[in-house]
């Protein structure tokens, strides 16, 4: 784990942490799939997929909220990333506008604490050392812009992802 002031890193499960809100890496349906969507919704039972229904989806680059039910974290803030096709598809104003949705909602909610996969990443292609500075460049704008947030976890599942996150929020020479 590594501390940059209101951001922090972990390598590790994103279920298992004790936040107001987790980010869940969705699908448009909102329906559970793979990766962290999937271990989501297996970890917070069935009512969030009851929840999740009346919800009627969520289009690339929103975000909506639900509760947590068994999960530690509150609530669970669904956004939806963009599928990589080589980065001509407006991929990077999607990406950011995931992050900055999951802020917008989180505010709105009285959020304060806050857990973030890699959005995008995994099955949807999109390239980690793009995904990183899209992710924190943007937390750290929202963290600018919504002060009532207190804390920006992002959780990389492996340990190659992490060291990743390190290596650029490292090069950025942030402070305690």
């Amino acid at each position: 784990m590594e501390d940059y002031g209101k951001i922090r890193i972990i390598q590790g499960d994103i279920t298992g942490l004790s936040v107001d809100a987790v980010v869940n890496a969705a699908n448009n349906s909102l329906l559970g799939g793979g990766g962290v969507d999937g271990a989501i919704h297996r970890a917070a039972g069935p009512k969030l997929l009851e929840e999740c229904r009346t919800l009627k989806g969520c289009p690339t680059g929103e975000a909506k909220i639900t509760k947590g039910y068994n999960l530690p974290a509150k609530h669970v803030i669904h956004t939806v990333g963009p599928v990589w096709s080589g980065g001509n598809q407006k991929e990077p104003e999607k990406l950011r506008s995931c992050y900055r949705r999951c802020f917008v909602v989180a505010a709105e909610n009285g959020i304060k604490t806050i857990a973030f996969p890699s959005v995008s990443t995994g099955i949807y292609g999109y390239p980690i050392k793009k995904a990183v500075a899209i992710a924190v460049d943007t937390a750290r704008q929202c963290l600018a812009d919504y002060p009532e947030i207190d804390q920006v976890v992002f959780v990389l599942f492996s340990l190659k992802d992490y060291h990743i996150y390190k290596a650029y929020l490292d090069k950025l020479n942030l402070t305690s």
